[in-house]
């Protein structure tokens, strides 16, 4: 998969050969041929967004609007605005009228990333939306109509709709159409040769770097780390591993890896070793331990690990200095 130029991504883009991302894709090529509203699984930098615009591209919709839209940052106040508009006047500030996301995807899908997160008053709101395909804008008594296919997402598991009181039943049942799970990284060891080559040469691009190959420590490291954060974190460590990278082989030195998930995970049925722990457990103690981790591994440099680290000198100094 690539990152660059992914407004016109399609399925044909996409190759898997591990069984669980064989899988993914069958199930995606489908919902490529169908109208079927599609909800989408997986854990959180698995590339869930990126599936579902590949799978826009790939449909009859393609040729219409991709619009989306994170359920987990409105609130209750935003959310009538946001999906369905407001005429001017409809509150303080609406000095002209806006067309809502249902509106502006008409003829095209609508992406719900987060839908998990979203409020109850929110799923009453976009079932009846998705239901009927009407809706009225708000300070307006006249209905809307909007012919959209509705994709969503979650990085919860489906039992997280099932079997819990907090999602209504009947918007997951419409929502549900077909079901397909993204699969993690550390479930495709077979694909990550491919996908590591293919975000080194992004980066190396990006950077006007020409990176030929791997140091062997690099490269086993590179295999052997169980990817927590999955294609995001990927990203994010290739990205910084050849800006880090003086010359055309990338060194393992230069890898910014988690030192606690710096190996796959044990088989099935063993237990993990359990992370040592001074009994502080903040985000901000995380945060600080990470910090200078990536100091250490970068040999003391401030100025390079706050290249890789992605902030300013200024503020790296202040996170090692705070208590």
């Amino acid at each position: 998969m690539r990152r660059e130029g992914v407004l016109d991504l399609t399925l044909d883009e996409y190759h898997g050969r591990d069984a669980a991302m064989a899988t993914c894709l069958e199930r995606a090529r489908l919902a490529a041929r169908t109208d079927l509203p599609i909800l989408i699984l997986g854990e959180s930098g698995t590339g869930k967004t990126l599936l579902a615009r590949a799978i826009h591209n790939s449909s009859s919709r393609g040729p219409g609007p991709f619009v989306s839209f994170n359920a987990a940052a409105l609130s209750d106040t935003l959310l009538d605005s946001q999906l369905f508009g407001h005429e001017r006047g409809a509150f303080t500030g609406a000095q002209n009228r806006v067309r809502g996301k249902f509106e502006l995807a008409n003829g095209g899908t609508l992406f719900v990333d987060e839908i998990a997160d979203m409020s109850p008053v929110g799923q009453a709101k976009i079932l009846r939306a998705i239901e009927y395909g009407e809706f009225e804008r708000l300070g307006s008594e006249k209905l809307q109509v909007a012919d959209v296919r509705v994709m969503s997402a979650t990085h919860f598991p489906v039992q997280a709709f099932t079997e819990s009181d907090r999602f209504r039943r009947d918007l997951f049942f419409r929502l549900s159409g077909l079901m397909i799970t993204v699969p993690p990284l550390r479930e495709r060891r077979k694909d990550l040769p491919l996908l590591l080559a293919s975000e080194i040469a992004r980066a190396s691009r990006q950077q006007n770097k020409s990176i030929v190959g791997l140091e062997r420590e690099a490269a086993q490291r590179l295999f052997s780390y169980a990817w927590p954060g999955n294609l995001r974190e990927l990203a994010r460590v290739i990205d910084a591993a050849v800006a880090l990278t003086p010359g055309e082989i990338l060194e393992a030195q230069a890898l910014l890896l988690q030192p606690t998930e710096a190996q796959s995970p044990p088989p099935r049925g063993e237990a993990a070793p359990a992370a040592k722990s001074d009994g502080n457990l903040t985000l901000a103690v995380a945060e600080r331990r990470h910090v200078r981790d990536v100091l250490a591994q970068l040999g003391g440099n401030k100025r390079q690990a706050a290249k890789a680290l992605g902030i300013s000198r200024s503020t790296l100094d202040r996170k090692l200095s705070s208590p």
